[in-house]
């Protein structure tokens, strides 16, 4: 097993991706994207942190969210989010015995990826993957033509021109 340490850094900005357990042709959060801000709205009232950039595609997300000083507890946030999400849908899916037998969901895998943020550069980078994802997918030609993300407000706010990465080229070396 690899020697995995995830890095605290109070008041940190992080890069995630929260997958579904299930990514084949799955469309659950975009079908349950309002079930899904409200969630994401109580936890944040709980505990705040905030929103740079969120973009949620069918079956996973992404996001690049900044905790209060003095607060590394990310995963926290996660658990609530994913477990409250979870909580509010009918149980339909398919569990495992040992996921029946921990009283955990089939919706999400239990794991996510977290990347600290370290500089200006590497926000800026995961803020356009963020955004850029959608396209990557085939989901949308541009990036404004997809709803479920922060691309708007940022438009709005001047961040980004509202013909940012129109259609798919240029997307060489973006992966999941």
């Amino acid at each position: 097993m690899p020697d995995y340490r995830r890095a605290w850094h109070a008041g940190g900005t992080w890069f995630f991706t929260v997958n579904l357990l299930e990514r084949h042709d799955n469309h659950l959060l975009v079908q349950h994207v309002n079930l899904l801000r409200e969630v994401v709205s109580a936890v944040r009232a709980r505990h705040p942190f905030r929103i740079h950039g969120w973009v949620v595609l069918p079956e996973h997300l992404h996001c690049v969210i900044e905790l209060p000083p003095g607060d590394t507890d990310f995963a926290k946030r996660w658990r609530l989010i994913k477990s409250d999400f979870s909580k509010a849908l009918p149980i339909t899916e398919c569990r495992s015995a040992v996921r029946q037998k921990r009283g955990e969901r089939g919706i999400w895998r239990r794991r996510y990826w977290e990347h600290l943020i370290r500089d200006e550069r590497d926000y800026a980078a995961h803020m356009d993957y963020v955004h850029i994802n959608p396209v990557k997918h085939g989901l949308v030609q541009r990036v404004a033509d997809w709803p479920h993300s922060t691309f708007h407000r940022l438009v709005e706010e001047g961040v980004y021109a509202a013909d940012w990465a129109g259609g798919a080229e240029g997307l060489l070396g973006y992966a999941d």
